[in-house]
């Protein structure tokens, strides 16, 4: 059998990278005396890192997730002991398996957004988890729009097909009642199923203010933490550690 004809019985089998560099891996192969079974692992392993690759650049554009904000730019040396000691643990993902969410608090300027993105960038990296990244207040309006265009359920599908979703700055932005309600609903919907990492400047004692209903907040507490990991970023603003570091 010709090349030209092995190749295109490979791209009809959607082997796209192994046909597409087959006669370069066959000089390889002869240059290096290569067994055919060496030949043929390296041929289908190199399909599968090519593939792995397309999979993790896919999950990378799709999360949203804001540039620069990854492990190699999270400075530790900012972040407490106990901060540090959580993150090999959660790098596993093995919460995501379990469905548990990672919820983080503390004052503007304390690290809680560049820490879930690092996070959520590795679990894409590493495990091809699929990611999305958003402001509190733009799912709200989304689902708010949902509701409003009799399409709520739609919504929630579509959120559902990310195994994580990180809701940045949980009480930054004021919303009306109905708004959270509706907040509510994709919270419950996810819980035991999908995992949720959260930041928020306030603590659970003021997500009454948040929510405008006490029963509500204390409904969505209940979901959140029950199974949960809970950080303190009880630091200093690390943006004026920065600024004061640059001078």
């Amino acid at each position: 059998m010709s090349i030209q004809s092995t190749t295109l019985l490979m791209r009809s089998f959607n082997l796209s990278f192994m046909s597409d560099t087959l006669e370069k891996s066959i000089a390889k192969a002869e240059k290096e005396n290569w067994s055919y079974e060496n030949f043929l692992s390296y041929l289908f392993e190199s399909e599968m890192h090519w593939r792995k690759n397309r999979k993790v650049e896919r999950l990378l554009k799709n999360s949203k997730l804001p540039e620069g904000k990854s492990l190699t730019t999270l400075n530790m040396d900012y972040l407490p002991t106990d901060i540090r000691k959580k993150l090999p643990s959660l790098l596993e993902g093995n919460f995501v398996e379990k469905a548990m969410n990672v919820l983080t608090f503390g004052l503007p300027g304390r690290g809680k957004t560049h820490f879930l993105c690092a996070v959520g960038r590795e679990l894409i990296m590493r495990y091809q988890y699929s990611v999305l990244f958003t402001p509190t207040f733009k799912i709200i309006q989304n689902l708010q729009l949902a509701k409003e265009k009799h399409e709520l359920e739609k919504a929630l599908k579509k959120f559902d097909s990310y195994d994580v979703i990180i809701i940045d700055d949980i009480g930054y932005v004021q919303h009306s009642r109905e708004e959270m309600e509706v907040f509510f609903t994709f919270l419950a919907d996810r819980y035991e199923r999908k995992s949720l990492m959260i930041s928020s400047n306030l603590p659970f004692a003021k997500w009454e203010n948040i929510f405008k209903d006490p029963m509500t907040a204390m409904a969505a507490i209940d979901r959140l933490v029950h199974h949960s990991v809970i950080i303190e970023f009880d630091n200093d603003s690390i943006r004026t550690k920065q600024a004061v570091n640059s001078k």
